[in-house]
């Protein structure tokens, strides 16, 4: 064989490797390749089934929660993970005027691991239930695998979550996506729904003050009829 046809063919070779990994890394953190959401209503939520995390646990349904105030309520993805934390703590910001508005501020988890909600509530100024059919991460349950650590924009939420000193660990399921939802009193509905659509991917803030100004309690909506 000719030396110089097997230089080159390797070097073709080469080249069309390079060619397509850089095409996969472009595709990767496009949002082609991201899990496709669905929009939750309010009848799909409403009659999740939580349970409080004492040692005798109460189950209830969760229109519970917003019912005569509404709510903020945060689907953790994971409770150890350091970018939930920081989430948590953003959203635990907002308490203070939340409490003005008079709307509670509320999360739930997918499963109760050793201490790690425990460990969690420091990060969160709210109650934590848990939704063992997770629902809350429904109708579709979306998840990020290994595609997860070659996107930028991970990466990015990463070094930000970790130049403000926040730790955590890798305990408990943590593929399966969150997010956050505000839900108006009685029938008022969904007011916001976010969808992480990778790791790290926060709600504003801002706009979920906004929805959560929105809210009607049911004794003002009762008046207003």
């Amino acid at each position: 064989m000719d030396p110089s046809l097997f230089t080159m063919g390797m070097w073709s070779i080469g080249v069309g490797a390079l060619g397509a990994a850089a095409l996969a890394l472009f595709l990767a953190n496009t949002d082609v390749f991201l899990p496709k959401s669905q929009k939750a209503a309010l009848e799909y939520l409403e009659d999740t089934d939580l349970k409080t995390l004492e040692k005798e646990p109460r189950t209830f349904k969760a229109k519970e929660l917003w019912e005569k105030n509404g709510a903020v309520i945060m689907a953790v993805r994971r409770p150890g993970c350091f970018l939930c934390r920081e989430e948590a703590m953003d959203l635990s910001l907002l308490k203070p005027k939340l409490d003005e508005l008079g709307v509670p501020l509320y999360a739930v988890v997918k499963e109760q691991l050793s201490t790690e909600v425990e460990d969690f509530q420091p990060y969160f100024k709210g109650e934590i239930f848990l939704d063992e059919k997770k629902k809350f991460y429904g109708p579709q349950r979306r998840k990020m695998m290994l595609l997860g650590f070659v996107r930028l924009g991970v990466w990015r939420n990463f070094f930000r979550a970790w130049d403000r000193g926040i730790s955590g660990n890798l305990e408990g399921e943590g593929f399966i996506l969150g997010g956050v939802f505000v839900v108006g009193s009685g029938r008022q509905g969904i007011l916001l729904e976010h969808r992480e659509k990778e790791f790290g991917d926060k709600v504003n803030v801002d706009s979920v003050l906004e929805a959560a100004r929105k809210i009607k309690p049911q004794t003002l909506a009762s008046e207003e009829k």
